[in-house]
């Protein structure tokens, strides 16, 4: 009997890491990877995300990804620095999240971090984009093999969150969260996704 084919397959080419049969990663592909963000709760949404993944997978996190906006308060920063001991315990007892009280209560600091720098800078957009001056860093890497999971850039940019009190945060961490609000742009040469370098 023939296999059925997935109703969101098609013939254009992706990424290898864009798997056919998973309709919820695949639009994050399609349609979120490597676009720039600029939108404040969007970056804090990937900020807590991407700290959240260190060392699972990102289709774990994306698949929980609706229970995480319902658990922290819909991304809103200025909530989440409220949260109180109460709040984490709570969150240790939610089943669609990752449950691991480091990276819970980092994300309450984190909070606190993020208004301290939108404070001081008038938007953490504004921040975290002049690391590369405002315009997406547009890589054609041929195979996957050639993409980095951290460079000099992403050393620099975690060193400046460490000293600003954000907690996971490491270089692999925060290059992947330069990849998902389009800070760079890693598309495959051959993914239909790739855009011309200007």
């Amino acid at each position: 009997m023939a296999k059925k084919k997935s109703p969101h397959a098609d013939s254009r080419k992706r990424c290898h890491w864009a798997p056919v049969d998973d309709a919820l990663y695949l639009a994050y592909h399609d349609k979120e990877w490597g676009v720039p963000v600029h939108d404040e709760r969007r970056l804090f949404e990937f900020l807590i995300l991407e700290g959240a993944q260190a060392g699972l997978s990102w289709s774990t996190i994306l698949h929980k990804r609706a229970n995480y906006r319902r658990a922290f308060a819909g991304f809103d920063p200025r909530k989440v620095a409220r949260f109180t001991g109460r709040d984490v315990r709570r969150l240790m007892g939610d089943a669609g999240i990752v449950r691991n009280r480091l990276k819970i209560e980092s994300s309450v600091s984190n909070a606190q971090a993020y208004l301290a720098v939108q404070t001081e800078f008038g938007s953490f957009d504004d921040y975290i984009w002049a690391f590369v001056g405002g315009k997406p860093r547009v890589n054609r890497w041929r195979t996957s093999r050639h993409v980095p999971d951290r460079t000099e850039l992403s050393d620099a940019i975690s060193k400046d969150l460490k000293k600003r009190g954000f907690r996971f945060v490491g270089s692999t961490i925060v290059y992947a969260f330069m990849q998902a609000v389009g800070m760079v742009d890693d598309h495959l040469a051959g993914c239909y996704r790739c855009r011309p370098k200007r």
